[in-house]
This record gives C-alpha cells, structure tokens and sequence, in this order.
C-alpha cells in the first residue's frame, strides 16, 4: 500500500469516473486502473463497484477512502514539517480564491508580495469554494481566500476586509443620475446574475429575497445568468440589462468613456467579508502572514467604482 494507491482511490471516490480520476492524477487510465485493482486484492475488499457508465463506492469503501484521506492529510503535514525548519518565506506557496475575488485580488497581490518576499513565488488558482475547500483539506493548496461564511474543522480563517456591493448599469441608463439605488430597485430591470455555485449569487439573493422568488417564478423574463462576472460585464455595456458586483470588480474604466456606470446602494448597502483560510497544521504561518499583509495592504489599490 503506498501514498499514490491511496491518492488515486481518493480522486476515483470523488470523480466517479476512471478517466477524470486519470487525468486529475496525471497518469493513464490503464495505470491508474492496475492501481486501484491492486489495492483491492491487497486489502481483500471491493472498494468499487464498477459499470461501463459509472463507479460506486462500496459502503466498506467510504470508510477506507475516509481514512485514505486522513493518511494523506498527515503525510502532507510530515512535508509541510520538513520545511518549517527551513526558511519560511523561501518556498511556493499555493493560494487559491473564489472566482469572484482571485481576477482582482491576484493583479495587486502578486506584485505585492514579489516585493515583501521575493523568495516566495506564488502557485494561484481560482475555483468555486466547494473546490478550493477540498483542496484546502488534502494539501493541494496552503490556503484559500473566499468570501464569508466559511466553517471547516482544523482549519483557521481571518477576515482581511469588507467590501461592498454596486449597482453596474449602461452610462445612459436612467439610475446613472441618481446617488444612491434601492434594493427593492432590482426587480424593476432586466438583472444579469452569475449561475449557480457561485457564493457571490447567493449573496445577492439574500441581500435581496424577492429575487429568488422572482427566479422561480415561470414567467421570469427579468432575470438572466452569465458564467463569469467579466462576462456579466461585458453583457452590461453591450444593454442587455444591470447588475450587482462586488466593488472591486466595477470595471468601468475598462471601457471607452460613456459605456458604463455604477451607483452605490442606498445604506445599509449589502457587502461581503472576504477572509484567508489555511489549515491550523500548517507549519509556515510566516507565509500566511505574509499573504495577509500584503493583501491588507494593497486592498486600498483594488479598483475602485469609475
């Protein structure tokens, strides 16, 4: 039984399918494959159950996958204590974050840190924070910026600041000559939202519940869904309608003067706390500490409304 046997039952549980597993892995299906039957005869247990269209876990198998990722969690811990004798700003370090923050957080962060610790180059990536939750738990990333709330066990957050959401609408847009926008305003326009899985969604749905009842009603012809918030902007000053972005992702000056405006929400206006998160085992909180400086400090360079 070796770490990489129990890397690949890991993925196999979660993807459910022998060639994403393969591909996560870095290996061919074949080998992972040989893997995993190995693993079984050695065990003397069927850890999957095996279609030509899907995996199953077998019941024992949830229990020793659970375990497998137990195992894996405290080798990445044994790495991670290796290097806490070492220079704790002179390695990578791996940082994930929501969609809705790493496109405009990074820019900053990155030339940030280069200065503060030059030794320390960063491996970035963005995903939804289900994602980045379980690559936090395995070891796959040293920490994570998301948006609050977030609870998992063994795991520290700290809030870095607050940030408050705007009304994005076209420059000729009737809101653009006032100060402030209701909440209630929303469903009155055509209103341009991410899709589901994103938190940001869900954060404008709570500051606003009338706009959940307004997309599960079967006549909605008020509300529209884009992949992206860039492509939600894009969508914005092309007047296929408004939307609501968190500050920092504005944008207007991206665009020739006259295309776009945004207006603040009448108080209280609806935000969010964007936090850090890492493990409370993770043995380089100068790292961490580093990332959280340096984001504090250059929140104040983040764009703000145009």
């Amino acid at each position: 039984m070796t770490l990489t046997e129990l890397r690949y039952i890991v993925t196999l549980a979660q993807e459910r399918h022998f060639g994403r597993a393969a591909e996560r892995c870095f290996v061919s299906q074949p080998t992972l494959s040989v893997a995993v039957k190995k693993l079984e005869e050695e065990l003397g247990v069927a850890l999957f159950e095996r279609s030509k269209s899907t995996v199953q876990v077998t019941p024992l198998g949830e229990k020793i996958v659970e375990q497998a990722q137990r195992v894996l969690e405290q080798s990445s811990v044994i790495k991670e204590l290796a290097n806490a004798g070492k220079d704790q700003l002179a390695s990578p370090l791996r940082i994930g974050a929501i969609y809705t923050i790493g496109p405009y957080l990074f820019p900053h962060l990155i030339p940030a840190l280069t200065r503060s610790a030059p030794q320390m180059p960063l491996y970035i990536e963005e995903g939804f924070t289900a994602n980045l939750r379980r690559k936090l738990r395995s070891g796959e990333l040293d920490a994570i910026i998301i948006a609050l709330p977030f609870t998992e066990t063994d795991v520290v957050t700290k809030p870095l600041y607050e940030e408050e959401f705007e009304v994005l609408m076209p420059a000729n847009h009737a809101w653009s000559q006032r100060d402030f926008i209701e909440k209630e305003d929303l469903l009155k326009e055509r209103l341009l939202l991410l899709g589901e899985g994103h938190c940001f969604r869900d954060q404008i749905l709570e500051a606003c519940p009338a706009i959940s009842a307004q997309l599960n009603s079967p006549s909605n012809t008020l509300t529209a869904e884009g992949g992206s918030l860039e492509t939600i902007r894009h969508m914005v000053a092309s007047k296929l309608g408004i939307t609501v972005l968190p500050r920092s992702a504005i944008g207007t000056g991206h665009y020739e003067s006259g295309l776009l405006a945004s207006r603040p929400f009448r108080s209280p206006a609806p935000s969010r706390t964007v936090a850090i998160a890492w493990r409370a085992s993770f043995p380089r909180p100068k790292a961490i500490d580093a990332v959280t400086d340096a984001i504090q400090q250059c929140h104040e360079a983040l764009p703000e409304t145009a």
